[in-house]
């Protein structure tokens, strides 16, 4: 399912801030951060369907994406872990990406995606699960956002936990450089369960009880499922970024920290 805290221009040394949670089941194959595509592609993927929830590139692009809660699904979809990837590949502006992927957002289930083009100070929200007055593409503004399973800063309550806890921690470190580990384990640890009669009711009451934490470890028929990889990534205003992976390999947690330059010229 997924969730997602992100900052965007508004903090003095980092341009960009995020911290991501992947919950997913545990059997699902899956490869950690790692560059691929050729060295130009930075993320985990899915060792399934083969797409991920969470990339940059070189040239200082971005994307990630969580599903849309929802109680259907449509059968043989395309897979939405491949939006990322292919806008990375595309070399195109966030906004011109968006317009495209719009024209066949009904051939994919639900979901929301984020495109960050970090040079060009230009990010741009999609999803195809729009509000009834809502837009599929919609320009993010700076400051602080919380994206979960339903719309960009909806007030479920795990995403109101994780926006306050996130401006609680940032006012600890005031404007000074940002602990990345220790932060993922301030933020996206959190096991707090919301009381039933405040969830969203899309699908059955055990089971969102079970979803409404940040961090969530349960078991379904299908299997055990839940956060099993924790991303932070960071934009320093020198084009430096930092992306760091926590990640459940055979039940133990393991991680990995990647660091390098954003090119300022396009090949």
């Amino acid at each position: 399912m997924c969730i997602a805290v992100f900052m965007w221009e508004t903090h003095p040394l980092y341009p960009f801030i995020l911290f991501l949670n992947r919950d997913e089941y545990h059997n699902r194959p899956t490869e950690p951060l790692t560059w691929w595509e050729g060295g130009d592609i930075l993320g985990g993927r899915d060792g399934q369907a083969g797409g991920t929830w969470l990339a940059s590139s070189r040239d200082g692009r971005l994307a990630f994406i969580t599903n849309f809660r929802e109680f259907q699904s449509i059968p043989q979809a395309k897979s939405r872990g491949n939006l990322p990837v292919d806008f990375l590949q595309s070399k195109k502006k966030p906004i011109e990406f968006a317009e495209e992927v719009v024209k066949e957002a009904d051939q994919y289930n639900g979901f929301n995606l984020i495109l960050v083009d970090v040079r060009s100070k230009s990010m741009v929200y999609l999803t195809n699960r729009p509000e009834k007055t809502g837009n599929f593409v919609t320009q993010v503004s700076p400051g602080i956002h919380v994206l979960s399973n339903a719309n960009l800063d909806s007030p479920w309550l795990k995403a109101q936990r994780l926006d306050h806890n996130f401006k609680e921690v940032l006012a600890r470190y005031g404007k000074d450089e940002l602990p990345l580990k220790e932060m993922v384990g301030q933020l996206m640890m959190d096991t707090t369960k919301d009381d039933l009669s405040l969830l969203p009711h899309i699908y059955s009451p055990e089971t969102e009880y079970d979803l409404s934490a940040i961090y969530i470890d349960t078991t379904r028929p299908q299997g055990r499922y839940g956060t099993r990889n924790q991303s932070a990534l960071t934009v320093k205003s020198n084009w430096e970024v930092c992306f760091y992976e926590r990640y459940l390999d055979k039940d133990r947690w393991k991680e990995n920290t990647v660091t390098y330059q954003i090119e300022m010229t396009t090949k």
